[in-house]
Order: structure tokens, then sequence, then C-alpha cells
């Protein structure tokens, strides 16, 4: 499996992708992340050649909780839990978040301030994994509960997922709720899918989609409506996209300009890499999975530089 990263697709360039990586398709597409939009693909259909097969997993989704009432309202609890352990996460992240910018305007001398900031960025980190740990026990029992592999209807979807993109030679993910998408991407095991399809099968993915892909999806929003708000860990991804955290829109969602502000984001995630992906950007991918040499990162400096460049 190769992998190619690219940026929003307000303006698409998808299409010319594809024609410069000759794929001739069939694709099969995701489009889960537009919830209730999910069947408007026409335009991406058209954007691949007209040779699509949509997963069609938000649909697929619904009716798993359509039939299974059980399971339907196991995830409704779920979801209310990860919602009470996201609030108080966020509440002790904005104070340690708040504690570090506050200690670099202390004056005091540079050895005493630096080595209280760096205490400082490790409790933001101890945050970080203790809420990604909290997350993956409350999932580890809901699916102990309710393995998806044993109930009917979510079976039967799998197969015919895993059947479909069987007869494609690549996938095209969208954007979206990265929220949902992770959601369904997990439930109805793509990855294990994507692992075992053939070293020439293309994934190509932008936005949400490219965030889903990695093994720690994380929310930014510096220009909210209601002000910055603090990065937050929100979960795992797929994981076949390792060591890199995925910041599509970066300059029009953060204040880049802030460099003090990236150089925490920077190391507060280190050693995986934050990775800008703006409109028109396009990385492929080692086999591997891992980031190519000039990959746009942050730096634990602040700034933006091509990968194998940045501090």
């Amino acid at each position: 499996m190769r992998i190619t990263l690219l940026g929003p697709q307000r303006r698409p360039r998808v299409g010319a992708v594809v024609r410069a990586l000759g794929l001739a398709g069939p694709f099969a597409t995701v489009t889960a992340g537009w919830q209730e939009r999910e069947a408007d693909d026409g335009e991406l259909d058209s954007l691949l050649g007209g040779r699509t097969a949509n997963l069609a997993l938000y649909r697929r989704f619904g009716e798993v909780l359509d039939a299974d009432p059980d399971y339907a309202a196991a995830v409704l609890r779920r979801r209310e839990i990860l919602v009470e352990l996201a609030e108080l996460y966020l509440l002790r992240l904005d104070l340690a978040v708040q504690a570090v910018h506050e200690i670099r305007r202390r004056d005091t001398s540079a050895a005493i301030r630096d080595a209280a900031e760096s205490e400082a960025v490790q409790a933001i980190r101890d945050l970080d994994t203790a809420h990604l740990a909290a997350v993956d026990q409350v999932d580890a029992e809901f699916y102990g509960s309710y393995p998806p592999h044993e109930r009917d209807s979510v079976a039967a979807h799998r197969a015919e997922i895993a059947s479909l993109l069987g007869e494609c030679t690549a996938l095209a993910m969208t954007g979206g709720h990265v929220g949902v998408l992770a959601e369904v991407l997990h439930l109805f095991n793509v990855a294990a899918v994507l692992r075992a399809a053939p070293d020439d099968f293309r994934v190509l993915t932008w936005s949400a989609g490219a965030m889903a892909l990695t093994d720690r999806i994380v929310l930014f929003h510096d220009r909210s409506e209601h002000g910055p708000a603090v990065a937050e860990v929100h979960g795992h991804g797929l994981g076949v996209v390792p060591g890199v955290v995925a910041l599509p829109s970066a300059h029009r969602r953060l204040r880049m300009d802030d460099q003090a502000s990236m150089a925490l984001l920077a190391r507060r995630f280190a050693p995986a890499k934050c990775l800008v992906l703006e409109a028109g950007d396009r990385v492929d991918l080692r086999p591997d999975g891992t980031l190519p040499d000039g990959a746009a990162v942050l730096g634990t400096d602040g700034t933006v530089a091509p990968w194998g460049e940045a501090r």
C-alpha cells in the first residue's frame, strides 16, 4: 500500500494527482466524514474518472444502529462517557498550557525559567498520555462487551466492504467530521483491509481523512468563533501513518505567526512530526508510512521547515 496525503481540496486537484500517478481506478471512496451528505459524491466521482464505488460507511453505521438496539444504546453510552472525559481533560489542559505561557513571561534567570518550562511542557504531555489511556480503556470495555465481529449486523457489512476494496486499485478518502470518520473506519475494520492490500494499492486522502490515518488524532483551532481552543488529543486513528500529527489547513486554523505557541505544539507531540498540509500540497509517504524528506513540518523552534531540516 502506498499513501499520498493531500492538502485541502476546496479547489480540487485530486484529479490532477490521479493523472500524475497514472491511476486508472476503479476507486473505492470514503465520504463518511460528510455524514448526511455522504452520498453527494458526484464531483468526486467525476474527478476520479467516473470509476468509483462509495463504501457508504456512514449509511452502513446507521443501518447497524437500526438493526441492533442494544448495540446502539451502548454506542450512545460510550459517547456520553467520552464527552465527560474530554471536558475534564480540556479543563486541566487549558490550565497547563496557560502555565507554560506564564512561565515564559516571568522575569527570572534563563536557566530556572527553562527548567520550569520543560517540566510544564512534560506535564502537558503527561495529560495527553493519560487522556488517551482513559479513552483506550473506555474503548476496550466497549469492544470487550460488544465485539463487532460477533454481531451479525457489523460482520455482514465488514465482508461487503472488504470485497469492494478488493475489487479496487485505490482508495480516496475525503474530510469532514474526523470523529465520525474515525469511528466508522474502526467499526468496519478498514485498517486491517488496507494493511492486507497489495503493495501497489494507492490511498489518496486529505483533511480529516489524513488525520484519520495517523496513530493519534489531534483536534486544533486557534481561530474558532469562540476564541482560541487548546489543541487536544481526540483518540487513535488507523495507525497506518505512524509518528505524524496531521495539521490540515494549518495557516487558516492556527496562529502560525505565534512562534512560541507553535514551538509548544511541536514539543508537545514530539517525537511525532506535526505535518502542515495546505492547499496544493502533496506528500507521498514512504512504503513504511513515514514522511519523505521535504515534507513541511513544525520544528521545535516554532517555524515550518522541510522534514530533514526542521529543528
